[in-house]
Order: C-alpha cells, then structure tokens, then sequence
C-alpha cells in the first residue's frame, strides 16, 4: 500500500564528487533540525535524493513548506512510496495527477536508478500514460510543454510516484562553508545579507549595534525577531548585542561631522572583527550596496574596511538595488519586522552633509582624533549575546565563554 513521504531534490551537491557525502550528511542533519516539530519516523539518503518518512498522515503536507526553506533544497515533491508492482504504483500515479488542479495536459517521466526491475524506462512511460489517459479523458499527452509532469522514480526497491512538487531557496547546507560574522541592523539589507550568505552554507553570527544608552532596546528586540523570522533557514545561531551610543557620542564631539559616519562604522568594522576572531569565524559579511547611501561609495567602502586586515569583508547585496533587497527580504519573511522603525546608533549624530568620497589622509587624520583602541576593547566588555537553536551547525566558542563570563555583563534576555 502507497504511503506520502517527502522527495528532496538537489543540485548543487549532486556536482561535489568526492566530497557528497559530507554535503549530503550535513542537509540531513540541517533537515532534522528543520522538521523536529513534526512527528518524523526517519530522513535519510536515498540514491540522488534524501527522503523524510512520517508517522503521521498529516505530516508530510506540513513538511513541505518547512523543507523547502533549507538551503541545499533545489526541490521537494509529496510522492507517494509503493511497491515496485503495477497495483500499487499506478493507482498512485493517478491519484497524483488528480491533485494537481486546472492542468490540460501531462506527460510521464519514468526513471530507474538501477536496472533490477524488468520494464525499460520507455516501458514504464507508456505503461504509466495509459493508465492515466483512462482514468483522465479529459487530459491530453504533451511531451514537449506539459501543464504537469507525472514522475516515478523506481529507486532501491521501491516506486516514487509524484506530479506535485515545490522549488526549494537551493545553495549549499548551513555549515558546509565555515562562519561568518555579519554586522546586522533591524533595517532591510543586512537580514538578507545574512539570508543570502546561510543559503550558500555559511553558519552566521550577526552582531547589532544598538544605539543604548542613547536611545531604547527597541531595535535589539527587533533583531532578535529578525532571527527568529530567519529560523527556517537554520543559519543563525547566536546574536551579539554591542551598546554603541556612548562611543558615538564621543566620536562626534571629536571628529569632523563630515566624516562621523565613516568612524562609527570603523569602530564597527574592528569590534566585529575581533568578536570574528575569537568565534573563528573566516570572514566579516555587511549588507551594504554600492551607492545606496553616503557611506557606501567606492572611496567611503575603502576607507571603512581598510581597518579589516585578518579576514574579507563580503558584500552579498553590492550589485543589487533597494526594491530588489525588499522583494528579497518579502520572500524570506523579514520585511514586515524590518518595516518597523526603532531608534538604534544609526540614527544617532547623523551629519548634515557626510562625506561621500573621503580622502586617506583625512581618514588617518580623523582616526587618529580619539582613543580607538580603547573604544574597542570598552565595547568587547560590554557585549551581549542571545542563543538559538534553529542552527545545528553553530559551535559557541569557548574562549569567548570564558572572556564573555570575566568581563560582561548577564546574557540578554530572550524575550519568547
């Protein structure tokens, strides 16, 4: 008797020769995490696919909208399991294609992943077709440009048949690429920035830089939302909260306005990179996009990352434009949190008139005006931090548990 289960497709992975396994060993384990609120009897590798078999009868439908958000996920079909026997696999096939509403015409694809079962692949296209032409009269055959296609897959003893399937975001599993350190505000940019650097299998940390003491908590709350909202994609597993307000206050009592902005997001730069030291993370990741703002030309983008010298500084979102950045942070479920204002450091001691293409010797001149190395290691004091447990890959440092205890105050509260 045919049973539903989830068919998870890839591609990506499918071209990493002899390193596949560890690819697909790590989308299984991202995929247990993804479905632990559902009652799931096993996921586990099947010849060119992973397949997630439940106890429940309801299960497999919830799972799909949950599989397809993990990176790695090119594609997830509800199939139905048989037997490899004519009794079983064609009622399934249509019952398939019945569920597949205002379709005129189908094709059948038929695939063998080994050669044990007697009927040639063409065999079990015509086979597989005229059932259905029966049971659908109504329904034409079109082999070149179907409204839908019926699939069977006939795979390590057993008949996977589908026709109902949804594209999975694609990419590489979470912790397939090493950690990134992203700085990450409640705006639009940086969350899909991080989105973006998780679905190509980097495990992210972001760090916020909360405008406390000069202003409210509201934009911490907010960022740890954002998390939350990024949970199914598994990336995120911990989020550093810098109070940032009192270095800005100092940095703008002495320093040129023109150029406050480029030292607050230097200051930024060296406390991100430093926390990426001790997380062991490869490489600093911003939302930032050339142009979009004062601090985003090509000379203000040189003169803040000059100060960046162990590790790149990745820009996901360089290329793109703000109206492409909010379609994307729609699609990933972070624009309604994101659309919310909260006071946070980039909204305080803005310059009337900032610098838009900052010379070197000015930089020098105005990073030389206060005590920097000592902001740094004031603010690594001062950190704090939230938890999640959405990323099965992240490995919380144990040096920065031992600094963190020494030097910092209680871990932020989690507000759920």
């Amino acid at each position: 008797m045919a049973s539903r289960v989830c068919l998870v497709h890839y591609h990506e992975i499918g071209l990493k020769g002899k390193n596949r396994k560890t690819f697909e060993d790590q989308l299984v384990a991202n995929l247990r995490l993804a479905l632990r609120s559902l009652p799931v009897s096993s996921v586990h590798r099947i010849s060119g696919h992973i397949m997630a078999t439940f106890s429940s009868p309801e299960a497999p439908f919830e799972a799909v909208g949950l599989i397809r958000q993990v990176p790695g996920v090119a594609r997830v079909s509800l199939a139905f399991r048989c037997l490899q026997d004519p009794d079983d696999y064609l009622p399934a096939a249509v019952e398939a294609l019945g569920e597949v509403g205002g379709c005129g015409s189908f094709k059948v694809q038929a695939k063998r992943s080994n050669t044990d079962y007697p009927l040639h692949t063409i065999e079990l296209n015509r086979q597989i077709g005229s059932a259905l032409c029966e049971a659908f009269p109504d329904r034409r055959v079109d082999v070149h440009d179907p409204d839908v296609e019926v699939r069977a897959l006939f795979n390590e003893g057993s008949a996977f048949i589908y026709a109902a399937s949804e594209r999975g975001v694609g990419g590489l599993p979470v912790g397939t690429a090493g950690k990134c350190v992203s700085l990450f505000s409640s705006g639009f940019d940086s969350p899909v920035a991080t989105w973006m650097m998780g679905r190509r299998g980097a495990t992210m940390v972001p760090v916020h830089f909360s405008g406390r003491p000069m202003t409210s908590d509201g934009s911490e709350w907010l960022c740890q939302d954002l998390v939350r909202a990024l949970g199914p994609e598994g990336a995120v597993g911990r989020l550093y909260v810098v109070p940032f307000g009192q270095c800005q206050r100092d940095i703008a009592l002495a320093v040129p306005q023109s150029l406050r902005i480029l030292m607050y997001r230097r200051l930024m730069y060296a406390v991100a990179e430093r926390i990426a030291l001790v997380e062991g993370a490869k490489a600093l990741v911003t939302g930032e996009s050339l142009g979009q703002v004062a601090s985003q030309t090509l000379d203000n983008i040189r003169a803040t990352s000059e100060v960046v010298t162990a590790m790149p500084v990745l820009r996901p979102l360089i290329g793109s434009d703000k109206q492409e950045i909010i379609e994307r942070a729609k699609a990933i479920g972070t624009y309604d949190i994101s659309s919310q204002t909260a006071p946070d450091c980039c909204t305080l001691f803005m310059p009337r008139r900032p610098e838009t293409h900052a010379k070197p010797a000015q930089v020098a001149v105005a990073w030389g005006l206060f005590d920097h190395d000592a902001m740094v290691e004031g603010l690594l004091r001062t950190v704090e931090y939230v938890d999640f447990d959405t990323c099965g890959a992240y490995r919380p440092p144990a040096r920065w548990r031992e600094r963190h205890d020494a030097l910092a105050p209680a871990p932020l509260p989690d507000e759920g």
